[in-house]
């Protein structure tokens, strides 16, 4: 090939130009013309062979026109001109440009394309694809150049040819881009652009050998350097750092090591806490240990600088790491006591800090700036006191007051600590004593923070209480069953003689539904002492809660939505059924009252939860077990923080008088207590309220199914035989039963003590058949007379009768056979549970 220098630039190759065919289009006009001006002038009989003749040369000239101006030969005046102009550009371009039509026709090339060809005239002209065959990785990008103008769209690559197409260098590069291209008439072509790109990329080159040079210098500084966020996360540590630290540079930089990853004890809390106006760059100098990758540390001093934007936020700060490890560098002793104190005093888990007689901080250790962030951004009078509840802050105000004084002894500090927006967060206990700075007044204050310490007190004192208050109302609610079990009692034998026309039997169905309803508070309080008696079965929580939604639907309303979301394949659980669609319930009402008059969604949710998510839940008493969770969820006004606390707490209700007893979440706690669960609840005001119920998993064993809640079948026939020994301490309960006994055709026996029933058992011998026992009793409670009555070889039947639950005292029960009928109950279940045991 020729120097392009000495070869004469060949002209642009236009296969569309056509010459300008005005004069022969005015031509035909005027002929035209003359020809109806001559026929005008015929004779008569001539005149119409010559009109058709003029319509046919004026419908051949019509159809010439149109192919004509569709193919280019006539063209309007401004058209023409706007192409001209086009055409002049493209053709001084300095890019090359290549219009081609299908695969290889070529339609237009300019100069600069023709040049590239080496081309004189338009049988030198060749396609991009043919200019540009060569080595596999060339052929690869034209072939995908090649199918972006059959498709169509637009396709750029840059291709590394050798020798360029000049042949004055070793390497070219050539950056060639296609796209579509409409032309006049409706028909598409491909426009190709080439570029010479090797003085581009030959920059780029030397920029980038620039740019790695100094990366290498970087890299291996004998210090050690790194970039951060104002996050904490690494953006950049050169290669020096990365060794001491034990860190491969490739994890660095893409948010795999972040402050916290490389500094010990908490240090990052002291760097990302250096503050600054803004517009300033801060410098700050701190002494500290790293952590290296196997757990070791590594004592540094850094030059930590951090430039701020105009509106005071702190950009990627810059820091240069010095090693101060042994034998790195030859030290003075005083120099080496300085980077050990600061080693030391950085590394303590005690909060430190150093403050001047007007309150600010003038320097502290990574464990106070953890402890107290406000506190070090403090610029006016008394910022240690910043993070401080106001409620405590006379005190601590005073105590560091006094130690300003030089003053002994001073007392410690108990204070609670706040967030940013004044929310209690945390708890401290501060000490204060004197110390001078710089030769002026100041203090010392220490900090330990005991924020676990006061909820394990807290937490303490809270169970102690509701165990307290549990004990107190379990005992309360078992005397009183014993009185409702007589009022019921003697309400069905006064109905049993009345009949409902008599005056007095409404007054006595009364009397038994006022009774019931205690009985009810009564069975709540249990539930709360977890002493009630339960019916465990085998559930599945999605069919459960499937049967109940419509209940529920009912309970809430029409302007309150009840939506139910299953998990899939939940476990089996087991619990009392009756008891559990009661805690629901009793959740859901609550939600319901916590709506707003326009309504709300209220939705329940079932899923499993393995016991690798229990640490998610947040809470220390959940055991890392497989639970099935129930979440009872409203978008009400939610529960403030002083309310949370005592929400289980029995007749404890921010429900106006009249409108709640206060026993139902505490009966919700109590019931899922007792079953092996636990709830948590989790609540911000204004935004809703979710509570959370966490039943142990239960795996049936061979045979053992869900059970089914069936409606009990009416008895037709109360009456039986039999001889019964009925064991009762309250005088009352003991006769109602007697004399339902004997009505019934029983033969009753009666003794109120264990000791007494024993006697009765001596004199009566074997024709005693069955034992009917109170639990709790003076002298001898009812399992001791239970074990007994086996040991002396007396096999009657027992059923035990008390207001606690059966789990309470069969763990004292020797092993047997043994009813049980809960207190209160009524003439007709004492019947149908002594019909039951003696078959």
């Amino acid at each position: 090939m020729h120097d392009r220098l000495e070869r004469p630039t060949p002209p642009a190759y236009d296969r569309t130009e056509r010459p300008g065919n005005i004069g022969l289009v005015l031509a035909l006009a005027i002929g035209l013309v003359g020809a109806i001006v001559f026929a005008s002038l015929l004779p008569a009989p001539l005149a119409p062979k010559f009109a058709a003749g003029l319509l046919a040369l004026l419908a051949v000239a019509g159809v010439f026109s149109a192919f004509a101006y569709a193919v280019g030969f006539l063209r309007l005046p401004a058209a023409a001109a706007r192409r001209d102009v086009a055409r002049q550009i493209a053709d001084t371009f300095s890019e090359g440009l290549l219009v081609t039509e299908g695969d290889s026709q070529i339609v237009y090339a300019n100069d600069a394309y023709m040049e590239l060809c080496s081309a004189r005239d338009a049988a030198g002209l060749v396609t991009v694809e043919r200019l540009f065959s060569g080595p596999a990785d060339v052929s690869e990008a034209i072939y995908r150049l090649a199918q972006a103008a059959r498709a169509r769209r637009y396709h750029a690559e840059d291709i590394r040819l050798a020798p360029p197409l000049t042949g004055d260098a070793e390497v070219g590069w050539y950056r060639i881009r296609v796209r579509p291209l409409k032309r006049d008439g409706g028909g598409v072509s491909n426009l190709w652009t080439v570029v010479d790109a090797t003085a581009d990329r030959q920059r780029q080159e030397n920029f980038f050998q620039e740019l790695q040079h100094a990366i290498d210098f970087l890299d291996h500084a004998p210090a050690g350097f790194f970039s951060a966020a104002p996050d904490g996360a690494i953006s950049y540590m050169n290669k020096t750092l990365a060794g001491w630290l034990g860190y491969d540079l490739t994890q660095v930089g893409s948010g795999g090591v972040a402050l916290s990853d490389i500094v010990a004890n908490s240090g990052s809390t002291l760097i990302t806490s250096v503050a600054g106006g803004a517009g300033e760059v801060r410098t700050a100098q701190i002494d500290l240990d790293l952590k290296r990758r196997n757990g070791r540390t590594l004592p540094v001093r850094l030059l930590h600088r951090v430039a701020f934007g105009q509106d005071g936020t702190p950009g990627a700060s810059r820091t240069l790491v010095l090693n101060r490890a042994a034998g790195e560098e030859p030290e003075e002793d005083l120099r080496a006591a300085e980077v050990r104190f600061a080693r030391f005093f950085n590394s303590t888990p005690m909060a430190i800090a150093a403050v001047d007689q007007d309150g600010r901080v003038t320097r502290s250790n990574a464990a106070f700036a953890k402890l107290l962030p406000l506190a070090m951004k403090g610029a006016v009078s008394w910022p240690i006191l910043d993070g401080v509840v106001e409620r405590d802050r006379p005190a601590l105000r005073e105590a560091v007051a006094a130690a300003l004084d030089n003053k002994g002894d001073v007392e410690p500090v108990d204070a609670a600590l706040e967030d940013s927006e004044g929310r209690p967060m945390r708890s401290a206990r501060f000490f204060a004593a004197p110390a001078e700075d710089a030769g002026g007044k100041g203090a010392m204050i220490y900090a330990l923070d005991t924020t676990e310490q006061r909820k394990l007190q807290e937490g303490f004192a809270q169970s102690q209480k509701m165990q307290a208050v549990g004990q107190l109302a379990g005992g309360v609610a078992h005397d009183f069953n014993n009185m409702l079990t007589a009022i019921i009692g003697y309400s069905d034998l006064l109905l049993a003689n009345h009949r409902p026309t008599d005056p007095s039997f409404q007054d006595i169905i009364q009397i038994k539904q006022t009774a019931n309803r205690a009985a009810g508070l009564t069975r709540q309080l249990l539930a709360f002492s977890r002493r009630q008696t339960l019916r465990p079965q085998v559930l599945q929580l999605g069919d459960v809660l499937s049967e109940l939604q419509l209940l529920l639907r009912r309970l809430v309303g029409e302007k309150v939505e009840v939506d139910l979301k299953h998990g899939r394949d939940l476990w089996f659980v087991k619990a009392d059924i009756n008891q559990l669609e009661q805690v629901v319930i009793n959740l859901v009402v609550n939600a319901r009252d916590a709506m707003p008059e326009s309504g709300g969604r209220i939705t329940l949710r079932t899923r499993n939860i393995a016991a690798a998510d229990c640490a998610s839940f947040g809470e220390a008493s959940l055991a890392a077990t497989e639970y099935v969770l129930i979440e009872v969820e409203d978008n009400g006004s939610g529960i403030p923080a002083d309310v949370k606390a005592k929400i289980f707490e029995p007749f404890f209700t921010t429900k106006e008088v009249g409108k709640g007893t206060g026993l139902g979440l505490a009966m919700v706690f109590g019931i899922v207590k007792q079953s092996g669960g636990f709830v948590f609840v989790d609540s911000e005001v204004g935004r809703g309220t979710v509570f959370r119920i966490l039943l142990p998993r239960h795996v049936p064993e061979a045979g053992e199914l869900p059970s089914k809640v069936e409606a009990p079948k009416a008895a037709t026939d109360y009456t039986g035989q039999g001889s019964i020994l009925l064991v009762e301490d309250e005088d009352a309960v003991r006769a109602f039963a007697a004399r339902a006994l004997v009505s019934r055709g029983y033969s009753v026996l009666e003794a109120s003590s264990g000791l007494e029933a024993l006697e009765v058992v001596e004199r009566e011998g074997t024709r005693i058949d069955l034992i009917v026992s109170d639990v709790v009793m003076p002298e001898m409670d009812g399992p001791a007379m239970f074990a007994e009555l086996r040991k002396r070889g007396v096999t009657a039947k027992v059923v035990f009768v008390s207001g606690y639950a059966e789990e309470a005292f069969a763990k004292n029960l020797p092993e047997g056979d043994f009813g049980f009928l809960p207190k209160p109950f009524s003439l007709k279940q004492l019947i149908e549970t002594v019909k039951a045991s003696l078959g």
